[in-house]
């Protein structure tokens, strides 16, 4: 290994001092980092590792003299990258992983991000999947990378047979697995995300406390430094495949199940809200959009649950001066398709009344398109469903959804920030486009409903708040000015799950969308699949970084009550984010500049 910047982990017996340890072997550049003995040995069933061999933990020597080096031994020894200050791993020995507490655990405490498991373990039927579990759940458990190898081809079947099984797991989640029973050597590799490691275990406060509460077993470990040496290229591709949709699993079974579940999440905070207020209807705003369909198919689903009749949801389309003819439409056969109480009301009058008493000049037939023209009409539909509220005896219901107030893309206040209760407030758009797809899918309303809700899909997202062109083309763009939702919605993600830096960020969203061609798209993505340059992605992580640091705080510090739907996080200031309403942008935007403005060159996957 003297030529080879890599650290191998190699199995072997050893005599120390007349007892046999089942051993480790640490490997860097020709030297011995350190052996790690083997703790608990199984003698029960096929096992019968105590006729040879003792435990590790029972041996009474720190250090061996070995291939002419005095080399650290025992089952707590960390190695520690001095180049990579979060790489840092231990070793145990097979059945180390099936005891109650394995010293991996301790290990992990002690500041091992990355724990591997060298392992003779024989093969039966289904124990594959029972090592996947102990895989899984330990490298969860510890918030770590565990990596494990199993026997394979070339060990005795006398009575026994090898699988050869070896994975590499992540925080719980498979990065890669091995072909079992291959009769031949397999090397199978993977990108490991320190860095997430890192920030899931200062997030999760109770692995800090766990540290201290086991803190005689964890200042038993010996740190042994050495160096990674890992490679410094300008540019790197991963290996590694990023979701480009990471709040939308491309595993078609995956996708099926959490479309299931959010809508059980979001139907049951809803259906609670209404049993605790005692009120029986739920009024819910309709612009034919996305975001009030998934509102309003959430809120008649929570009628269905309580055993009230969706009569009792109490639908409004308010057509304004930029509501299209597509979107008005959109609304009305919704609303009678769903079955509930649909109504329209022309805003309009109230609207230019505002106008004429504030002195706006549109009210005068100017065409004055400004911010304040836009919140008039936003501003009146939250009034008026606010009034019937209080008129009907009823609960609003917000529209919201994540990607919009990250972005700020809501009126404050008297506006589509505000609501009784919201049930989309920690559901990204990317999301809501699956969801309502989903529901079209299965098909449940019909299939001319289906049909509908696919329409709702087709049609340009827009807020609708200015005048549209000739030919029922908006007079608003919403992705042209706050960014392609599926790319936003991919920085807020590693922003808001990790607290990722901007360069990191780029980064991965040009590895996941360069190129159109590479990984995989969930079903649905078909038709339009975008892919975008690294001058590109910057432009817009800049724009993301202003909106959500330094304009919208101030909104998010004031949302309504509504269900957490993802582990990537809810923005609610009483839950995953708390931050100061007039805090800057400053440090993030800098950092954004340090992102390249070109491609690099003649790059391709490895």
């Amino acid at each position: 290994s003297r030529r080879w910047p890599i650290v191998a982990v190699v199995g072997l017996p050893l005599e120390v001092e007349g007892a046999l340890y089942n051993c480790a072997a640490v490997v860097n550049r020709g030297h011995l980092l350190g052996i790690v003995p083997k703790i608990y040995l199984p003698n029960y069933r096929e096992f019968y590792e105590l006729r040879q061999f003792a435990p590790g933990d029972a041996a009474e020597q720190r250090e061996l003299s070995l291939a002419g080096e005095t080399v650290p031994f025992g089952s707590r020894l960390l190695f520690a990258a001095s180049d990579e200050p979060l790489f840092r791993f231990a070793v145990e020995i097979c059945e180390d992983l099936w005891v109650p507490i394995p010293p991996s655990s301790y290990a992990a405490l002690a500041g091992a991000t990355v724990l591997i498991n060298l392992s003779a373990s024989n093969i039966t039927i289904g124990k594959d999947d029972y090592r996947r579990e102990l895989v899984s759940n330990q490298s969860a458990r510890c918030l770590s990378a565990y990596l494990y190898a199993a026997a394979g081809w070339g060990e005795s079947t006398t009575d026994l047979a090898w699988d050869g099984h070896g994975m590499i797991y992540e925080n719980g989640n498979r990065l890669v697995e091995s072909e079992r029973f291959l009769e031949r050597s397999q090397l199978v590799t993977a990108d490991v995300d320190l860095e997430r490691l890192a920030a899931d275990r200062r997030r999760q406060g109770s692995f800090a406390q766990s540290r201290f509460h086991y803190r005689q077993e964890v200042e038993g470990f010996r740190r042994i430094p050495f160096r990674a040496e890992l490679p410094r290229d300008g540019v790197l591709l991963l290996e590694r495949s990023y979701e480009r949709f990471p709040y939308v699993s491309s595993d078609p079974q995956k996708k099926e199940e959490r479309c299931r579940e959010v809508y059980q999440i979001q139907v049951q905070g809803l259906a609670m809200r209404l049993q605790a207020t005692g009120l029986r209807k739920a009024i819910v705003g309709i612009s034919g959009g996305l975001d009030s369909t998934q509102a309003l198919l959430v809120t008649c689903r929570a009628m269905d649950r309580l055993g009230l009749p969706r009569s009792n949801v109490l639908a409004y389309t308010m057509p304004a001066f930029g509501t299209s003819e597509r979107t008005l439409e959109q609304a009305v056969r919704l609303m009678a398709a769903l079955g509930c109480s649909a109504h329209q009301i022309d805003i309009r009058p109230s609207c230019e009344q505002m106008l004429r008493d504030i002195g706006h000049p549109a009210a005068h037939g100017e065409k004055l398109y400004d911010t304040t023209f836009e919140n008039v009409q936003a501003g009146e539909r939250a009034s008026h469903l606010f009034r019937l509220a209080n008129a009907q005896g009823a609960l609003v219901v917000g529209t919201s959804d994540l990607s919009e107030l990250a972005l700020g893309w809501c009126t404050y206040g008297v506006g589509d920030q505000m609501a009784h209760y919201h049930v989309n407030a920690s559901v990204p758009k990317t999301l809501i486009r699956h969801l309502i797809a989903w529901e079209a899918e299965r098909a449940l309303l019909g299939e001319e409903t289906s049909g509908l809700l696919r329409e709702i899909l087709a049609t340009e997202i827009s807020p609708e708040l200015i005048p549209g062109g000739e030919g029922g083309q908006p007079g608003q763009r919403t992705e042209e000015v706050v960014g392609p939702y599926s790319l936003q919605d991919f920085h807020l993600y590693y922003v808001l799950r990790f607290g990722y830096s901007p360069p990191k960020v780029a980064f991965l969203a040009w590895t996941a969308w360069h190129d159109r061609n590479r990984g995989s798209w969930p079903i649905g993505e078909t038709e339009s699949r975008p892919e975008w340059s690294i001058a590109e992605i910057k432009r817009w992580l800049r724009i993301f970084l202003r909106r959500f640091f330094a304009e919208s705080q101030f909104k998010r510090s004031c949302i309504p009550n509504a269900p957490k739907v993802g582990s990537g996080g809810s923005l609610s200031p009483r839950g995953d984010y708390r931050a100061p309403s007039d805090s800057p942008a400053t440090v993030w935007l800098a950092a954004c500049e340090a992102i390249p403005d070109r491609d690099p060159v003649g790059l391709s996957p490895r």
